[in-house]
């Protein structure tokens, strides 16, 4: 096995880089992983590299297999998918998502490692955190048959929303977003797509994941009379403010957080973690969720790469990284 891997460090807000890392001889409960590709998540990941995680959120907001603290030096990511090269022999040789950081190697307790369905390809796996978010928030909004539903923001988060919705027997689903370029993307998940003054109303749910005031404003203005928001933005440090008077009381509107740091309480008592992942993986069957992987890099490129991604010079949803047996 290889003694050192590399990985990618935040060194300062704003700036990372490739360090080269000890690996430990896994235990008989361990796993050895070689990364195949990893994803970044451009909401929750560039707001790490930026440094804008909230004081009052750093042991709230720290991922799995994180190394350092915020804001910063840090190893910090959650898409991984690579191959088992030593460990118990029914993981052996298996492709396997993990919530791990951007990293050549590692060794994680095999229980850590969920293995990838034969109908999932590693390329598209790295989806998985972000489809199990989406499996979350949905568990949480609990969506009827012949829901009217908008789902606001078309990122990685607000697209995975939309596409298991468009999979539901009998909804209207629409997906908003202020660029028009996303309508392509929504196509190709199948579901309806409006630029945010043409979105349709009357909605019984409201999916808000644009991390915007405008948008939690809009997702307000198109419920129905006792409808529901499901707020999946994170904003880190930021205030919000929403027009809470006029209408908000009377129409008895409900605005309600959803976390996939816990299982909703919805499913909590007969769902674990590992359950939530596999559904996500299972889902990931349908090529349709290929339209989220927006771009690709190589590993190496990661330093020069994550500050285009954090400043939208680089406009993503996912960017897929690509690892090879030269990297480590």
């Amino acid at each position: 096995m290889p003694r050192a891997a590399c990985a990618f460090w935040l060194s300062v807000s704003g700036q990372g880089e490739i360090r080269t890392v000890p690996l430990p001889e896994p235990r008989d409960d361990e796993v050895l992983v070689r990364t195949l590709c990893s994803g970044v998540s451009r909401g929750t990941e560039t707001l790490v590299f930026r440094g804008g995680v909230p004081e009052s959120q750093h042991a709230v907001m720290r991922a799995p297999f994180q190394e350092g603290d915020f804001p910063a030096p840090v190893k910090y990511g959650y898409l991984n998918v690579g191959v088992v090269e030593q460990g118990p022999s029914a993981l052996l040789g298996r492709t396997v998502f993990c919530l791990y950081p951007h990293q050549t190697h590692y060794v994680v307790p095999a229980s850590a490692v969920t293995p990838v369905p034969d109908s999932v390809p590693a390329s598209r796996a790295v989806l998985a955190g972000t489809v199990e978010t989406a499996v979350n928030a949905l568990w949480d909004a609990a969506p009827l048959v012949g829901d009217r539903i908008a789902v606001i923001g078309a990122g990685m988060v607000g697209c995975s929303v939309a596409a298991v919705l468009a999979r539901f027997p009998g909804v209207r689903v629409q997906l908003v977003d202020a660029d028009p370029a996303r309508a392509a993307t929504a196509g190709a998940l199948g579901v309806d797509f409006a630029l945010p003054p043409d979105a349709l109303g009357d909605c019984d749910l409201v999916v808000h994941a644009s991390a915007s005031e405008a948008g939690l404003t809009r997702a307000l203005e198109l419920l129905a009379p006792e409808g529901t928001v499901i707020e999946l933005s994170w904003y880190g440090g930021r205030q919000v403010s929403l027009p809470l008077g006029e209408a908000f009381h009377s129409r008895r509107l409900v605005i309600r957080s959803s976390q996939v740091g816990a299982v909703s309480p919805a499913r909590r008592a007969r769902r674990t973690f590992a359950d939530r992942l596999a559904i996500a993986l299972d889902l990931l069957a349908d090529p349709a969720f290929d339209a989220l992987i927006t771009g690709e890099s190589a590993f190496e490129d990661l330093p020069r790469v994550m500050p285009r991604l954090a400043s939208g010079d680089l406009p993503a949803l996912c960017h897929r990284i690509r690892y090879t047996p030269a990297d480590g």
